[in-house]
């Protein structure tokens, strides 16, 4: 089993999202046989403006089956091969999409309440203790 090279964003977090390639509307995930061009890579993309990824090592046949599980395709990068990002990017990336929190619920505004109301209100629950 050969080690690879992947491009994690924000590593070992519950909103850890995988670098893929859209090619022809499918994901690619790019194996890297070496540290040192998946690090280039990372730089490239961080030249792009890009959130900073993280390379990490993984056993290559994990990732082929994440990426049979996930319906994404891979391509292994040969050691010494100059892989260069794409010229787009996404504007809104999966995994920072499902990092938003829901929206906050603002509480009433107690003044849109007449104060009559709110005094009926008020006897009613002191009337429960």
């Amino acid at each position: 089993m050969a080690k690879v090279y992947v491009l994690l964003f924000n590593a070992r977090t519950e909103n850890e999202g995988i670098h893929t390639v859209q090619m022809g509307g499918r994901n690619k995930i790019l194996m890297f046989e070496s540290e040192d061009d998946a690090t280039r890579y990372a730089l490239l993309l961080e030249a792009q403006d890009f959130p900073t990824p993280t390379v990490e090592p993984f056993d290559s046949q994990e990732i082929e089956t994440f990426c049979r599980d996930a319906r994404y395709d891979w391509e292994l990068v040969p050691d010494g091969k100059l892989e260069i990002p794409p010229d787009q990017n996404l504007e809104q990336t999966d995994w920072e999409t499902e990092a938003k929190t829901p929206d906050i619920v603002e509480p009433p505004n107690h003044s849109d309440i007449p104060s009559e109301d709110l005094d009926r209100i008020r006897r009613q629950l002191e009337g429960l203790l």
